[in-house]
């Protein structure tokens, strides 16, 4: 092994350098694309079922569309937003705060930052709840098979598989920044389509065998009051706006393109793919679900139990397990980056926050950094510690997603791109794009309401660290 000592990294030539002065990006419509599918695509997807369930075909279907097209429109705003003032050859903002306070100025980059990386840390602490129900899910279909399908002695806790999640995302969280991470986001995208076509696979075999559920054109169950219908059904928008939300990332995403084409216009078709991929997945995976298991939809479509196709559901729940190691590692990377930027500017002259040893072991070559290794460790250990003792899906999930997709996915793209082209106040422009914002703002604070009522009701159920599946 040969350990070679460096500060910093000095460039031979302005041929290997951006405009910025930064090594020149090396991203793709593809490799956006690929991040935004292993955003997007993630635990959100697999509730989708459940949350078709609660709204009936009509308005679970309109609900689908009709937040993939308000994600697909902001999202395009905000690719305007990444350089400024002009959108193609003005200066680079390299972080969602830094294209908030070049267009809006004041302190509402600080309270873009304060909501940006919570969610992003909240999303962090679910997919570590997710990784760890379909381990536990693997392990109970298997206990129950050596029991003959009783499921007395086959209830397990979530926190050793949480635990072994947490070993795997010390390591993986050495990556050093988004521009290492395609081949993660490339494989876990992989993933993503596998397990999301076997848990369509699965519905279908269900309906195909005639042993589908019946299903409502409306809301609720049939079994339930109608405030218990209304505060799932406000649940359900919140997954699935948890599920259409990636503009936490999206900056950090446009960061990593190629300066040619112009980044709007490969950002733009990356939004584009994925999330009309996103759609199609969407449709079926909530449709087909729906149309199997009807009112008794699980949170969950793979996190069955004494299912006859119980191969599927192992593999379905492996592909889960592989995808969210990776996606946990895009979504934080801008929390990562945030945070070692500001430490970094804080104390510049410290070799044990910028000083990095490259490593070689054979052709291998990583390099390593002792604050990065220290810092993104304890954050690993301290979110699963959280997710031992909140280990609440749905409810965990819909308060995520209403907290994070109006003002990350909707308010503050809205309000720069009402600076940026100087939209007149009152003008027809600026009534619709204020509309849109007053109506997502208001599905998502009703959104919060029902998580946070489900998971008062939650607490009252679980005691923290001693949740059994």
């Amino acid at each position: 092994m040969e350990v070679e000592s460096v500060v910093g990294a000095n460039a031979n030539s302005n041929a290997l350098l951006d405009d910025d002065g930064k090594a020149r990006r090396t991203g793709t419509v593809w490799s956006a694309s690929a991040h935004i599918i292993t955003a997007v695509i993630g635990a959100g997807v697999l509730s989708l079922a459940w949350a078709m369930a609660q709204l009936g075909w009509i308005l679970g279907t309109t609900s689908i569309l009709i937040f993939a097209g308000v994600t697909l429109y902001t999202s395009n705003l905000l690719a305007d937003c990444y350089r400024s003032p002009h959108p193609v050859t003005g200066k680079r903002n390299h972080t969602y705060m830094e294209a908030v306070k070049a267009h809006l100025g004041g302190r509402m980059h600080m309270i873009c930052g304060l909501i940006q990386y919570s969610n992003l840390v909240g999303i962090a602490i679910g997919y570590t709840i997710t990784t760890s129900i379909s381990v536990v899910t693997i392990v109970k279909n298997n206990c129950m098979k050596k029991h003959n399908g009783s499921e007395a002695d086959c209830h397990f806790s979530n926190n050793p598989s949480i635990i072994g999640i947490a070993i795997a995302e010390i390591f993986l969280s050495q990556i050093p920044n988004f521009h290492k991470l395609s081949w993660i986001s490339f494989l876990a995208a992989i993933m993503s389509f596998g397990y999301a076509f076997i848990g369509i696979g699965l519905s279908l075999t269900i309906i195909i065998q005639g042993k589908g559920k019946s299903t409502s054109l409306f809301m609720g169950k049939t079994g339930q009051s109608s405030s218990e219908n209304i505060w799932n059904m406000l649940v359900a928008l919140g997954n699935i706006a948890l599920a259409n939300s990636y503009a936490q990332i999206s900056i950090d995403i446009q960061d990593s393109l190629k300066s040619t084409p112009a980044e709007n216009k490969v950002m733009k078709m990356a939004n584009s793919i994925g999330i009309i991929t996103m759609s199609i997945i969407f449709l079926l995976s909530g449709g087909a679900g729906y149309a199997a298991f009807g009112e008794d939809t699980p949170g969950s479509i793979l996190n069955t139990t004494g299912n006859e196709h119980v191969w599927l559901v192992y593999m379905g729940n492996v592909f889960i397990i592989i995808h969210i190691l990776g996606a946990y590692q895009v979504l934080i990377q801008p929390f990562y980056h945030i945070v070692e930027l500001l430490v970094s500017q804080r104390w510049p002259s410290s070799n044990f926050i910028n000083k990095e040893y490259f490593v070689g072991i054979g052709k291998i070559q990583f390099s390593i950094n002792l604050f990065r290794l220290i810092w993104r460790t304890i954050f690993v250990v301290v979110a699963s510690v959280l997710a031992m003792a909140m280990p609440f899906f749905n409810d965990m999930l819909a308060l995520l997603g209403a907290i994070g997709f109006w003002p990350l996915a909707v308010y503050f793209p809205i309000q720069m791109i009402i600076v940026k082209r100087n939209i007149r106040k009152g003008t027809m422009p600026w009534i619709g794009l204020q509309s849109l914002s007053l109506v997502c703002m208001i599905v998502s604070i009703a959104a919060a309401c029902a998580a946070i009522h489900g998971l008062g009701q939650a607490l009252g159920k679980y005691k923290p660290f001693m949740y059994k599946a």
